[in-house]
């Protein structure tokens, strides 16, 4: 009998596996792939509300745990795991450490796929960026027998996954987000980064996630405590909606079942 298709996505925030790619784990879910979602931090730097009562990190990093796993089940995830790293601060996490954990949670789930965010951290986000550098590692690492540090204990055997995504931002997605959010920028070091659109031939991958913009819209008010950032999404007429996430993008960095330059509309193919 086949083996059960399982989805691992491995991401920096919560939040994120709604507004990245809550589209795709909804589909994945609803078509019977168990879908798994490790997060690297619990958002404890984050905004909270209009930031007029702010709990402090430690409070708000319980709370958008409680949000991130709400979330989850909306969308239909299976299980959720955090790696517990302060917000803010992943690019500055211990690498062995970091990728190891990954390593524990990818033996233990044994996906065929996993998606993270892409070298550019989406609008160069450096949580974003550092989950891509230690997700794309410990994709290798897990397929390696001789790789077995602290963090992997009891996780199982080595494991190599089939097919491994980055998220991609298409020139109208992006323009989507940023009629939606107005101006989304990540300043580091004093220096402002705004996101890079992929060019439409660097896309591998388009998901049609139409049939499931009302999970996701559903699943992202279950971040209430992110209201004041996402609020501007209660207004948007359902076109609008639609144009946010009734597709979603990809790049296929890595496959051993398939390959060359036609679009896939799906992660699993040459899987199922």
């Amino acid at each position: 009998m086949a083996a059960a298709l399982k989805l691992a996505c491995v991401l920096a925030h919560p939040d994120d596996e709604t507004l990245g790619m809550g589209g795709t784990l909804a589909r994945c879910a609803s078509a019977g792939v168990e879908v798994h979602v490790v997060t690297a931090t619990r958002g404890q730097s984050g905004r909270y509300r209009d930031n007029t009562a702010h709990p402090g990190p430690e409070a708000l990093g319980r709370i958008r745990e409680a949000e991130l796993r709400a979330a989850a089940r909306i969308l239909g995830v299976h299980d959720v795991q955090l790696l517990d790293y302060m917000d803010g601060a992943l690019d500055r996490a211990d690498p062995a450490e970091a990728v190891g954990q990954i390593v524990g949670h990818l033996r233990r789930i044994r996906p065929q796929v996993v998606a993270t965010f892409g070298p550019d951290g989406g609008y160069g986000h450096p949580d974003h960026i550092a989950i891509s550098q230690f997700a794309t590692a410990a994709v290798v690492a897990a397929a390696d027998p001789g790789y077995s540090p602290p963090e992997t204990a009891g996780s199982g055997p080595p494991h190599a996954i089939s097919k491994l995504y980055y998220m991609a931002w298409s020139a109208a997605k992006w323009a989507a987000y940023q009629a939606a959010f107005k101006r989304v920028v990540s300043k580091v070091d004093g220096v402002e980064r705004q996101a890079a659109p992929w060019p439409d031939w660097a896309i591998t991958t388009v998901v049609d996630t139409a049939a499931h913009w009302p999970t996701v819209w559903q699943a992202a008010l279950r971040h209430e405590s992110q209201m004041m950032i996402f609020g501007p999404l209660g207004h948007l007429s359902e076109a609008d909606h639609a144009g946010l996430w009734g597709t979603q993008e990809f790049y296929r960095a890595m496959s051993l079942v398939n390959g060359g330059r036609r679009r896939e509309t799906d992660l699993f193919e040459g899987l199922r």
